[in-house]
């Protein structure tokens, strides 16, 4: 069977093609924003302005699996730093606060880039996954045993202090503290008044 014809070969062609085109997208619209040109994200891929239109027919359709992709690179990287020894309610939102306050560069881009994003949440399945998302974040971190009030606030400050490394007003020492910190409060019980 020669190349050509090889469907195995194709898909994973066509897999690449797909990833190369997602990440130059998601570097354009970082930089440029959303309304960079196709035919600039489909050179930075390194394919024809066809083969990109052959894998997302649009611009939504590109936006749409950005944010997919996203979200599914994010749950990866959470799950990454999922502890399956540590024996008590809590291991994902650790989890959570360890990907988010580790520093990492995708971490950073993904605070940094976000005004750059602007109006994407307007589409409506770019909404919808969003929905979805969070809900599949709030089953997670629900099933993971600890009470809500100290899921929403541990979730969110992990959150900020991720957007304040991200635009860097943060010394790597207080960082490594406040982490330690929020992760200690995700050592059981309800938070009280």
């Amino acid at each position: 069977m020669d190349a050509v014809s090889d469907p195995e070969r194709q898909t994973r062609n066509a897999e690449r093609t797909r990833a190369a085109v997602l990440s130059a997208a998601a570097h354009a619209f970082t930089e440029k924003g959303t309304g960079v040109s196709l035919a600039s994200i489909a050179k930075d891929a390194g394919v024809s302005k066809g083969g990109l239109l052959h894998h997302f027919p649009t611009r939504e359709a590109l936006i749409v699996a950005l944010v997919d992709d996203a979200n599914r690179r994010f749950r990866a990287t959470v799950q990454s730093h999922l502890d399956l020894s540590e024996n008590q309610p809590g291991k994902m939102l650790r989890a959570y606060v360890r990907a988010l306050c580790s520093g990492a560069e995708e971490t950073v881009e993904y605070f940094t880039s976000a005004p750059s994003w602007v109006g994407v949440y307007d589409i409506p399945e770019v909404a919808e996954l969003s929905r979805a998302d969070e809900l599949w974040w709030t089953e997670q971190f629900a099933i993971d045993g600890l009470a809500q009030d100290r899921i929403f606030l541990v979730r969110r400050a992990a959150e900020g202090l991720a957007a304040a490394m991200a635009y860097g007003g943060r010394p790597a020492d207080e960082v490594a503290a406040q982490r330690e910190l929020l992760l200690s409060l995700t050592l059981g019980g309800h938070l009280s008044a």
